[in-house]
């Protein structure tokens, strides 16, 4: 539960910021109805100096970190599209992401708004979580893809 309240404690903040976000991973696929356990928030974020900026006052909002300040506009704009940022206490961890490799990108993602106890989540779209998942070489993801395809009649090809 600490994962639930931890992410929407986060994305309540990204929101007032302004953050142009997307979730993916466990939590978007558990706002889908997919039951999985996670104890991590994946975002992905819109590459973009500003945007950076405002997740960093998003993060400050919620933690007196000065680690925060080590997620960049170079990294994530840069050779380094991927940051995880642990806050100081608990064992909630944050996956930031711009692109993973060639295969995605935040402009890629097609997300849907979701009211999850009064706070607005931009979260992936079903089938974009399926194209995301189907072919990488984590078995996790094998059965996110899997699991996606018969909920939601999926019709795609699957390599898994």
């Amino acid at each position: 539960m600490e994962t639930v309240d931890e992410a929407l404690r986060v994305i309540a903040s990204l929101n007032a910021e302004g953050v142009e976000y997307v979730v993916v991973g466990g939590v978007a696929m558990n706002l889908h109805g997919l039951v999985r356990a996670t104890e991590d928030l994946v975002v992905f974020i819109r590459p973009a100096p500003e945007n950076v900026a405002r997740l960093r006052r998003a993060l400050h909002a919620l933690w007196p970190d000065p680690s925060i300040e080590e997620i960049t506009a170079e990294d994530l704009c840069g050779d380094y599209p991927a940051v995880r940022y642990g806050p100081p206490t608990g064992s909630f961890y944050i996956d930031i992401l711009t692109r993973l490799g060639e295969a995605t990108a935040y402009a890629d993602l097609v997300a849907e708004d979701r009211d999850v106890g009064g706070v607005r989540v931009r979260v992936a779209t079903p089938r974009t979580l399926y194209r995301m998942k189907r072919d990488t070489v984590r078995p996790i993801d094998h059965a996110d893809a899997s699991a996606l395809r018969r909920a939601f009649a999926i019709d795609e090809p699957w390599e898994g």
